[in-house]
């Protein structure tokens, strides 16, 4: 075992076979909690971990930032980090992840440390995951496990339980394991419906039982969130046949998306300074300096390798940022990798049908953080862009002239005698556009106001031009 440097101006084939295959620790993963009431709000028993990753591509800052980020997933679930380790391999070992020798020192690892359980940087394959615990002798979780553990935890609303759930039992069908006949059902006599003599056999077994109850209750799950995202598609439909403007901040998790939401239009939205503390979609309305209503949503984060299952449990959320008409990419510029984060995040743009080609400006935050030459860079690299920092105010100004700019524009000006009657057409005018003036006459009300073109065709029906009056 030896510490772990980085390896910045080393490229990966000039590594030699002892280099390749080496276990070495990363520093500086440990985690010390002085007070317990750091994890209070986690519904786990604190576990104590060591981190495990196989480096197959990319630099080595590239592997510490994927681990330090699993580091950062572990405690977001309640865990303790004792250990983080990295073996550089040209591909993940198809029996133990990490190869068969580097288990056995793992193993050793493991029992020096005290820890109870072992997460990889990966998604294990059912095989993996029981090899591997039979050589450390512990729980094994992987990557995408820990996700869906953190998802559970934090997911409050009825949908989002459900999407949770639902992407749970997804990873856990192929996981399920049996040990032995032992755990067959027979049936036979008066228990099973008058099959007697002749008609007993092996019956179905504990693990053959369990998976059709996990298949019966993902159908329930699939049928109770295609009536939610059916509701929430009449709620998206209703504001775009009011036209009014959406927007959607997204990003990658913990880069302040809820934060700038309440900068924005002071929701009031829970901020935590956690991996995905956000699940549950926020909508809120809004103004433009000008007076125009746009709604703005705060979407879940997103996190490299985000697993398919919550990607396929999470679309009809998801659909938020397909259905703007523009997304606030917000980026942690504090970040040692945000370039990363801005990849990993259109990766998942990739996988939502439409969202790459909704309009994208990328909000650089947490500028009063960061580097100032790592802002420039990413600022030179992501022309449409902004820096501001929702925790101190610095750039929101700037931010709301943008999305002013590219929120469609009210093009038409009206200045028309409105009945009495229909003094629903001038609240829509206040709630949907920009009034300029409102004057009460005799016959009705004198609107003069810039408004989008649905409501353009109502007023022209009811109401008369102010130069017939």
């Amino acid at each position: 075992m030896q510490n772990f440097t980085p390896l910045d101006h080393i490229e990966t084939g000039e590594l030699d076979l002892e280099e390749r295959q080496a276990l070495r620790r990363v520093a500086g993963l440990s985690t010390e909690l002085q007070d317990v009431t750091e994890v209070e709000y986690r519904q786990l028993r604190l576990e104590r971990v060591v981190l495990v990753g196989v480096w197959t591509s990319g630099t080595a800052e590239d592997a510490e930032n994927s681990l330090l980020e699993l580091k950062l997933l572990a405690e977001t679930a309640g865990s303790e980090v004792l250990e983080g380790l990295i073996q550089r391999r040209p591909k993940a070992d198809p029996a133990t992840y990490i190869g068969a020798g580097k288990a056995l020192e793992l193993r050793d690892i493991v029992e020096a440390s005290g820890a109870d359980t072992v997460i990889a940087d990966g998604e294990l394959t059912p095989a993996q995951l029981r090899e591997l615990e039979e050589v450390v002798k512990v729980k094994v979780v992987d990557r995408t496990m820990l996700i869906l553990d953190i998802f559970a935890q934090h997911a409050k609303s009825r949908e989002g339980k459900a999407q949770v759930e639902l992407a749970q039992l997804q990873y856990l069908m192929p996981r399920l394991r049996g040990w032995g006949g032992n755990l067959s059902r027979q049936v036979g006599g008066r228990s099973s419906n008058g099959v007697g003599v002749g008609g007993r056999g092996p019956g179905e077994t504990k693990i053959e039982l369990d998976r059709r109850r996990i298949r019966e209750r993902m159908a329930k799950l699939r049928r109770q969130i295609a009536g939610m995202s059916t509701a929430r598609e009449v709620t998206r439909h209703r504001r775009k046949s009011r036209e009014v403007p959406a927007v959607a901040i997204a990003g990658y998790t913990n880069a302040g998306k809820s934060s700038l939401l309440n900068r924005i239009t002071g929701a009031g939205v829970l901020v935590e300074d956690a991996l995905f503390a956000t699940l549950d979609p926020t909508v809120r309305r809004s103004r433009t300096a000008d007076g125009r209503l746009f709604t703005i949503a705060d979407t879940v984060g997103f996190v490299r390798h985000l697993p398919h299952q919550l990607v396929e449990a999470f679309r009809s959320t998801l659909e938020e940022v397909a259905d703007a008409d523009l997304i606030l990419h917000v980026v942690d510029g504090s970040h040692p990798d945000p370039e990363g984060q801005l990849a990993a995040v259109r990766e998942v743009f990739g996988t939502i049908e439409g969202a790459l080609d909704v309009p994208e400006l990328v909000v650089i935050n947490k500028a009063d953080a960061a580097d100032q030459e790592v802002l420039d860079r990413i600022a030179r690299r992501e022309r449409d862009s902004v820096v501001v920092s929702a925790h101190t105010g610095a750039g929101i100004p700037e931010l709301l002239e943008l999305l002013e700019s590219r929120l469609p524009r009210l093009d038409h000006e009206v200045r028309l005698l409105v009945p009495y009657d229909r003094g629903d057409l001038i609240s829509r005018a206040h709630e949907e556009g920009e009034v300029v003036s409102v004057e009460h006459v005799e016959d009705g009300t004198i609107l003069h106001a810039w408004v989008l073109s649905s409501l353009y065709s109502e007023l022209e029906r009811v109401a008369k031009p102010v130069e017939r009056v």
